[in-house]
């Protein structure tokens, strides 16, 4: 069984797979200041008696990868932490690759897979729509190649950052108004945060096709992913797919190719608890 850990500003997510298949997800709060022992008691607790035989993580999170590598160097069975240096079989087309956050590699990678390859195996280019802390909108090429992307702030931070910085206004539920033309403070909020993150995204993501289209000559499959996707998702007009947890398909990708390339076999064998 093999865990997937992708470690995001705010939330982490942790999912299992046996082989291609997913078995169980987990989502959690980010704690950046946790320790190895405090990491290695919550990964206990969701897993219970799962035997886990691999492990692979991203991390968007500095501040964690000193407990992460600390929790990862006690484990014997094959672990990969996708950072600088690790093969993943994405080829990044941008101007400095080291720049990239492991977690849109592996989201590319995934996108590239599970979406990017037409049944005669033929490629297409993919346009990957995170919705999380950030929002991120990128281009995968029809071979799979990283292409770059658009990043904007997240729907939440957007919210709480005026809420702060406007006093007559303050922090809302978010949901899906039932009219753009909001008729008091909550619902014009409501309407400027979801329906305008939904316009922000189908500007993009138009702009980005066209420039796809005119490169490789195909039209992208447009894939939403991220915990607030299902907050945004049937407000955008451009999003023909969706995938909550792409990034730990990516993954469960990536560890695979890098242990046959590497041809590791971790640190031996164990009861896979970790």
């Amino acid at each position: 069984m093999l865990l997937t850990v992708d470690v995001g500003n705010s939330q982490t997510v942790l999912a299992t797979f046996d082989g291609a298949r997913r078995l169980d997800c987990w989502r959690v709060t980010t704690q950046p200041r946790a320790t190895a022992d405090e990491l290695h008691m919550l990964w206990r607790g969701l897993l219970r008696d799962t035997v886990v035989t691999g492990v692979a993580v991203c991390s968007t999170v500095p501040a964690q990868l000193p407990a992460l590598r600390q929790l990862l160097d006690r484990l014997a069975v094959p672990v990969t932490l996708i950072g600088p240096g690790v093969r993943t079989g994405v080829p990044l087309h941008v101007d400095n690759p080291r720049e990239v956050g492991a977690d849109r590699v592996v989201t590319a990678l995934a996108a590239h897979e599970l979406y990017g390859r037409r049944p005669d195996g033929t490629g297409r280019p993919v346009v990957v729509v995170d919705f999380g802390t950030s929002t991120t909108v990128d281009a995968v090429g029809p071979e799979g190649q990283f292409l770059g992307g658009a990043l904007a702030p997240g729907v939440e931070v957007s919210l709480d950052a005026l809420a702060s910085r406007a006093a007559q206004l303050r922090s809302v539920e978010l949901t899906v108004p039932t009219q753009a033309i909001g008729k008091n403070t909550v619902a014009a909020l409501q309407s400027g945060m979801v329906l305008g993150f939904a316009g922000l995204v189908d500007g993009l993501v138009a702009r980005i096709a066209a420039e796809l289209v005119a490169q490789f000559g195909a039209a992208p499959v447009v894939v939403a992913t991220g915990g607030l996707h299902r907050l945004l998702v049937d407000s955008c007009r451009s999003i023909g797919e969706r995938e909550p947890d792409l990034t730990v398909h990516g993954l469960r990708l990536a560890f695979e190719r890098h242990q046959s390339s590497s041809g590791a076999s971790g640190g031996g064998t164990s009861s896979g608890r970790p």
